[in-house]
C-alpha cells in the first residue's frame, strides 16, 4: 500500500490571517508540517495545496511538491475539503500518479511529530474494513453539560437514557461516559473513497486517540498564544526542522522584480 500526503495551505484566513506562513520560532507553521511528513517515511510524496505562490515558495523551500495552484473556486472560507482534495487526487491522476490512501495534514497542528504520523499509519493499515482514521482526543467540554436555548426555556443537547436517576448535567465529568472530539492532526483514507464516495471519510471510521499536545490545533489568536506559552515552558517541543529558516527578503526582492 502506498500513501500520498496531502497539506492544505490556502491563503485567507479571518481568525489568524497569515496562520500557515506565521512564523514560530524561527519558521513558518508549515514547516512543522511538511518535516516531520518527510521524515516519518510514511509516504511516497508530500504535496502541499494552496492558492498563494507565496506559500508554494515556502512550501517547496522546505521539501514539499506544489505542482500547482488550487483554484480560487476550492480555496474560499465556506469551501469542503472534499472540493480541494478530490481535484486534487484526480489532477494528479492525469499526470500519472495515484496512490492507495490519502493523509491531510493541517499545518495548524505544529506539535505533530513523524513518530504520531507512523503510529497512525500502522494502525490504519492493520485495521480491516475501514474507510478512514482520524485523530480524536477527550473532550474537555462533555456534550452532556450542552443546552439548547429557546426563548425563555432550555433542554439538554443529550438525550439521557434511563433511568434518570441522576441527570447528566449534574454529573460529575469523571462519571460520565467517554466522548471525543476530533482535532486538525491528521486524518487518513483510501483515495476510493473521495473518488467514488465523494467524501473524505467514508461511512466506517475509526479512531486515532493522539497523545499529549500532538493533536493541538491553532484556530484563534488566543491558540497562538497558548502555543507560543508551551514552548516557552517546555511543555510541548516541536518537530526538528533540517531546511534554513525561509529566506523572506530575498523573495521579496526577487518577486518585486517579476
Amino acid at each position: 500500500m502506498n500513501c500520498i500526503a496531502l497539506i492544505p495551505a490556502r491563503q485567507g484566513s479571518k481568525r489568524v490571517p497569515g496562520k500557515n506562513v506565521r512564523v514560530l520560532c524561527g519558521h513558518p507553521t508549515l514547516a512543522y508540517t511538511i518535516a516531520p511528513a518527510i521524515e516519518s517515511g510514511v509516504f511516497d510524496a508530500v504535496i502541499v495545496s494552496t492558492d498563494s505562490e507565496e506559500t508554494a515558495a515556502i512550501a517547496r523551500h522546505y521539501g514539499a511538491e506544489v505542482p500547482f495552484l488550487r483554484p480560487a473556486a476550492f480555496a474560499t472560507d465556506t469551501s469542503p475539503d472534499i472540493e480541494w482534495v478530490e481535484y486534487t487526487l484526480r489532477e494528479l491522476a492525469t499526470r500519472g500518479r495515484s496512490w492507495d490512501a490519502f493523509s491531510l495534514l493541517r499545518p495548524t497542528s505544529p506539535f505533530r511529530t513523524p513518530d504520531t504520523i507512523r503510529r497512525a499509519w500502522r494502525q490504519f493499515k492493520s485495521e480491516a474494513g475501514a474507510d478512514s482514521l482520524r485523530a480524536v482526543e477527550l473532550c474537555t467540554q462533555h456534550p452532556a453539560k450542552m443546552w439548547i436555548v429557546d426563548g425563555n426555556r432550555m433542554r439538554p443537547l443529550l438525550e439521557q437514557p434511563e433511568p434518570r436517576n441522576q441527570p447528566w448535567h449534574s454529573t460529575p465529568y469523571q462519571a460520565l461516559p467517554p466522548v471525543y472530539v476530533q482535532n486538525a492532526s491528521l486524518e487518513i483514507a483510501w483515495t476510493r473513497v473521495a473518488l467514488e464516495q465523494r467524501t473524505i471519510a467514508g461511512d466506517v471510521l475509526m479512531p486515532f486517540i493522539t497523545q499529549g499536545y500532538e493533536g493541538f490545533d491553532i484556530n484563534d489568536p488566543h491558540d497562538w498564544m497558548i502555543a507560543e506559552r508551551l514552548l516557552a515552558d517546555g511543555a510541548a517541543t516541536l518537530p526538528r526542522v533540517a531546511q534554513e529558516a525561509f529566506p523572506w527578503a530575498t523573495y521579496k526582492q526577487n518577486t518585486a522584480k517579476v
